[in-house]
């Protein structure tokens, strides 16, 4: 290969090759030598074809190790607002190098002398990316048959296929499959276009808008790569709270196209709903309830008005088109949840997760029997797919009973039902609690004193709701107070009485 690299004349690419093959003795990984010498040529001749390829290409997708130094190097240069050229850049490689029987500096000046125009720059960077590619595919399906071979006794197939679709999603997301150390500049850029976006988004937050504004003051939106577990007793309306973040989402959603031709959300959001415990007929149910303002009780009894059929009809015509995906799934496992997440992720986008509910998934087969190594490694998994698919994931999760045997109802960190581990990966912890489920449940005999007061309590908290922000790695905690309306199952921003518009008669 020393001796074909110096020929960077008419057939320095297929000479290269055939040097390459009958060293190995078998066949090379997919690479083209001529092609990352033509783009090298171009950088160096003129840094504006570097801004043609920058944005997709970098030096591990170049073959050679040689061509990697030298892009990483140029690169670095022309970041710096510096000239990249074969005088400038060879102080930064081992310039008396051998390369056959040249040294690298020669090679450098070679390489410049023999460059044609830059108009090709972008199709020579594409051809390096897809060969590179290529090289990682050869690489997934080589450890692929080699572990099918030599599986050992604990790995079942299954295990296999979600790992290796995890690799194909890294790969057909990022173009590598492993992510190894990043700069802490390249993580700082990252976090002031974070900064920028939320600064001209619609209400500036950060992340995703829940369409419920007291909520998205306290938390600056759904922040992709977080897990928020959403917690509370049974009737509290935990689903009911997840339904109408995850309809408000997939309703604002307005979308757009990355160069590449993947999707990308500009306001609201591609919504994922795992539905482990209701059907997707009854969550859609609920769903149109909400939004029709039709009670759901009289939808599943049938008795609904001809004006409510009408506004049933309007509302799910509206609402045909909204990205909202449902898996109704019974007692999934952590991993074949990944990777049906993977899969929408790439087929249709993904902005949000919600799984409904942690309790009833199941954990791997070596854990089964211990419910609480179960739970660790199901809030583990969530965690990891938080950051794998880089969105924002709502997990729902039951309350222990301790609850109950309290004055004071309001839920604590204590109450997570079954693991620690679940308030330990939780980014942020959200509780539900309506005073009025337990103050009703409490009716004294009608007409004594204590009734009376019992029935001014009823009133003061009918129709109100608590969230309850009982943990926040990256803002405050407290308490938001939201409005409740049972018969349609929905929350949203409370108006104080003092805020209410005068009514007129």
């Amino acid at each position: 290969m020393a001796e074909a690299i110096t020929r960077i004349g008419q057939d320095q690419g297929q000479e290269l090759a055939q040097v390459n093959a009958q060293d190995a003795g078998f066949r090379t990984a997919p690479n083209n030598i001529e092609v990352e010498q033509a783009l090298l040529g171009a950088i160096l001749v003129n840094n504006d074809a570097y801004y043609r390829v920058s944005d997709f290409l970098l030096p591990a997708h170049f073959f050679e190790p040689l061509h990697q130094n030298i892009y990483k190097v140029a690169q670095d240069m022309i970041r710096a607002t510096k000239t990249a050229n074969p005088v400038t850049i060879k102080t930064f490689l081992p310039a008396e190098d051998m390369v056959g029987n040249i040294t690298v500096g020669q090679y450098l000046a070679r390489l410049a002398s023999e460059a044609t125009t830059i108009i090709n720059a972008e199709d020579y960077g594409r051809s390096i990316y897809d060969l590179s590619t290529r090289r990682s595919l050869v690489s997934i399906g080589e450890d692929m048959v080699n572990i099918a071979y030599d599986a050992p006794v604990d790995l079942p197939p299954t295990s296999q296929i979600e790992d290796a679709e995890r690799r194909l999603f890294e790969l057909a997301e990022n173009g590598r499959t492993d992510t190894g150390f990043r700069a802490f500049s390249t993580a700082m850029n990252s976090a002031l276009d974070m900064a920028a976006a939320a600064y001209q988004r619609e209400g500036g937050l950060s992340g995703i808008a829940t369409g419920l504004g007291s909520l998205d003051q306290m938390m600056g939106g759904l922040q992709p790569s977080d897990l928020i577990i959403l917690a509370g007793r049974p009737a509290m309306g935990k689903t009911s709270l997840a339904t109408n973040i995850a309809t408000n989402i997939a309703l604002a959603y307005r979308g757009d196209v990355e160069t590449d031709g993947s999707p990308k959300s500009m306001e609201g959001g591609v919504v994922g709903f795992f539905s482990l415990e209701m059907s997707a007929e009854q969550l859609a149910t609920r769903i149109v309830s909400e939004q029709s303002e039709v009670s759901s009780s009289k939808i599943r009894r049938g008795e609904i008005s001809e004006a409510d059929f009408t506004k049933l009809t309007i509302c799910s015509n509206e609402m045909q088109k909204i990205p909202l995906y449902i898996d109704e799934t019974g007692g999934i496992s952590i991993a074949q949840l990944a990777a049906r997440a993977r899969r929408l992720k790439r087929q249709k986008g993904l902005d949000v997760m919600i799984v409904d509910y942690i309790q009833l998934m199941q954990g791997s087969s070596k854990n089964a029997g211990n419910r609480v190594q179960e739970i660790t490694e199901i809030t583990t998994g969530l965690k990891a797919l938080c950051k794998e698919l880089n969105v924002p994931i709502i997990a729902l999760s039951q309350l222990s009973r301790q609850v109950e045997s309290r004055d004071d109802k309001r839920p604590q960190l204590a109450d997570l039902r079954e693991s620690g581990s679940i308030e330990q990966d939780a980014d942020v912890v959200l509780f539900v609690y309506r005073e009025e489920y337990y103050i009703q449940n409490k009716e004294p005999k009608a007409g004594t004193e204590e009734w009376f007061t019992w029935d001014e309590q009823l009133r003061q908290a009918r129709g109100k709701a608590e969230i309850i922000i009982g943990k926040q790695r990256h803002g405050p905690t407290g308490a938001v107070r939201l409005a409740f309306q049972a018969e349609f199952t929905r929350f949203t921003d409370l108006v104080d009485d003092d805020h209410i518009p005068d009514r007129h008669e």
